[in-house]
């Protein structure tokens, strides 16, 4: 499955870029995955090529044909990383080597080949050199989205012998609707993420097709996000729908809960662990029940809580609505702990802060 190879990338720069009048105009507001760079990053695998025809190319349709595996059993996954301008004129990227090895570790439990950690690096480095343009100016970012999927034409239960490894950006601003505030999310009794053995910590569309329903739930409920509890006893808090989650305490450590194979590792998740654990606050990765969380909140224990990921950094969560009834966090506003971890990580992002942990990987 992992034929050794280290293709060298061609590069065939679009011959229709967007206008750069045209290019300024989406950029003032360009909201969240809408507005797509001109490039684009393929590179093809197959059983007895290994990786190769690795090109950096206009982005286009793809052709697929209709007995692509992918299509009917599901062999795709992805990730998501964020490129910043630093105010010196160079680009930089946040960990993306922690990307790059979570594509790995996902493609190997979906029993797909694993793209070497030099080729994913260097395709990003591609695609953010020739779309630099593309990045946003202040709080924007380019948003980048590699994600590889069975090509192979066949009807069968195996794995495929053929995928393709595409790369595609996106100008970006805030990830949620109104910009930075509180969230207010849902918890659903009727659906669950993912259960123990399955697929829960690897970052597949599966996992996400699987959440559109309770999604829509949270939405109908008048919530920005929904929150899953665990599969066995609808009892312990997971994750939302793409991010961790943290409990601030009042005696100012951290809960989060852990990782068990059914929660996805976060790379913004690990930081903020990182950072706390620098700042010499606790954190105890441990169970936390939505009973507990209810009693915390209303006995007043609990005083912050938020979600992470890469897509939004971090958002405090304000409030818990449920069938159950709903919950004020504290005073439902962004508490001091939310901000100064989303100021200090949001701060090394954008190299406004000292990188002592070696996280930030410069471009140009």
């Amino acid at each position: 499955m992992n034929a050794p190879s280290n293709p060298i990338f061609s590069r065939r720069p679009t011959d229709r870029p967007v206008a750069p009048d045209v290019r300024a105009g989406l950029l003032q507001d360009p909201g969240f995955g809408k507005i797509f760079t001109d490039h684009m990053v393929t590179i093809r695998w197959t059983q007895d090529r290994g990786w190769h025809d690795a090109e950096v190319r206009a982005r286009a349709p793809i052709a697929l044909d209709p007995a692509a595996a992918v299509l009917h059993y599901g062999q795709e996954i992805f990730e998501g990383l964020k490129a910043y301008n630093f105010g010196n004129g160079s680009i930089a990227l946040f960990r993306p080597e922690q990307n790059a090895r979570r594509f790995q570790a996902s493609a190997a439990r979906m029993s797909m080949p694993e793209l070497p950690e030099t080729v994913f690096l260097q395709a990003v480095d591609e695609l953010v050199t020739i779309d630099a343009a593309w990045i946003p100016e202040g709080d924007g970012s380019l948003y980048l989205r590699p994600f590889m999927f069975a090509t192979e034409a066949f009807l069968g239960v195996r794995p495929s012998y053929e995928y393709l490894f595409v790369l595609i950006a996106s100008s970006v601003g805030s990830y949620f609707k109104g910009g930075e505030k509180p969230v207010t999310v849902w918890v659903t009794d009727r659906y669950t993420r993912a259960s123990e053995g399955g697929t829960g910590a690897v970052k597949c569309g599966g996992n996400y097709a699987a959440s559109l329903a309770a999604q829509a739930e949270a939405i109908e409920n008048g919530c920005d996000q929904v929150v899953f509890l665990d599969a066995a006893e609808h009892r312990w808090v997971e994750e939302l729908g793409g991010m961790n989650v943290f409990l601030v305490m009042d005696d100012g450590s951290l809960v989060t809960p852990p990782l068990s194979g059914t929660i996805l590792p976060g790379i913004t998740r690990d930081a903020i662990i990182t950072l706390a654990h620098k700042e010499g606050q606790t954190v105890r990765e441990e169970r936390y029940s939505m009973d507990q969380w209810r009693s915390d909140a209303r006995s007043g224990r609990l005083k912050e809580a938020f979600a992470c990921g890469t897509a939004a950094v971090v958002a405090s969560i304000g409030k818990i609505k449920s069938t159950a009834g709903d919950i004020l966090i504290a005073d439902g506003s962004t508490g001091p702990i939310t901000a100064a971890i989303k100021a200090k990580l949001v701060g090394i992002q954008r190299g406004e802060i000292a990188d002592e942990f070696g996280w930030v990987r410069r471009i140009g």
